[in-house]
């Protein structure tokens, strides 16, 4: 499959090309679902994540990536899931398509603030990670990613060689559903900020309690962009 094919190939390149640290793998699951969480600085996140994982990682990806000649091939190729970011029932199926990746005991991997920060922060998180973790019975692992945003800022279709990178796991947190229904909505949102906490704390980043983009705007799933 090109999804191996690529990690076999880029794994090495990038050990050799970037002053990359991978911490905290051992908090990886070695078989069984889980949600990865990671920070978004960067498109190239998208690269260093899963090539930081030995398992497969399925990313949601916002949609447009989809539209793009220069990126629909390889999305579909890897086998990614697309997300239209404004919600409704394009975003209840992008979470029914995530299950189905969870049900087969794989890794899903959603970026909670919904889209890239640009000043250096984590933000406040969106909720669609709990609500997926919390239907599907399985753990979140936080990770935090700094350096990417030097090694590929927006607007940037280039790669910035010998820079630092580094990626950290956090340790497993679990959202179980206890019956409580609409009560359920406190727990969930509770969950998340703690979530977001974490990720910049592994991420050595100041934490805003705010959303990047006003409410409303996009999914609460949090695609990649």
């Amino acid at each position: 499959m090109l999804y191996w094919g690529l990690k076999a190939f880029l794994w090495p390149l990038f050990r050799v090309v970037f002053r990359w640290r991978i911490e905290g793998r051992e908090h990886l699951p070695h078989s069984g679902p889980a949600v990865l969480a990671p920070n978004h600085q960067s498109f190239c996140d998208s690269l260093f994540l899963p090539l930081a994982v030995r398992r497969r990682v399925t990313f949601l990806a916002k949609a447009e990536y989809f539209d793009a000649r220069r990126t629909a091939w390889f999305f579909r190729a890897v086998g990614q899931i697309p997300i239209h970011r404004t919600g409704g029932d394009a975003s209840e199926r992008a979470l029914a398509a995530a299950k189905e990746v969870l049900d087969r005991g794989e890794l899903v991997a959603i970026y909670p603030e919904g889209t890239r920060s640009t000043d250096g922060t984590v933000h406040r998180g969106r909720t669609g990670v709990a609500r997926l973790a919390m239907q599907c019975g399985v753990p979140v692992i936080p990770v935090g990613i700094s350096g990417t945003d030097r090694i590929q800022p927006r607007g940037s279709r280039w790669l910035r060689p010998l820079l630092p990178v580094r990626t950290c796991f956090g340790p497993p947190m679990v959202l179980l559903d206890d019956g409580s229904g609409p009560g359920s909505q406190e727990r969930v949102r509770s969950f998340t900020d703690a979530l977001m906490v974490e990720i910049a704390r592994l991420a050595e980043c100041p934490y805003v309690d705010e959303p990047l983009v006003p409410a409303g705007n996009e999914s609460d799933l949090g695609p990649a962009s």
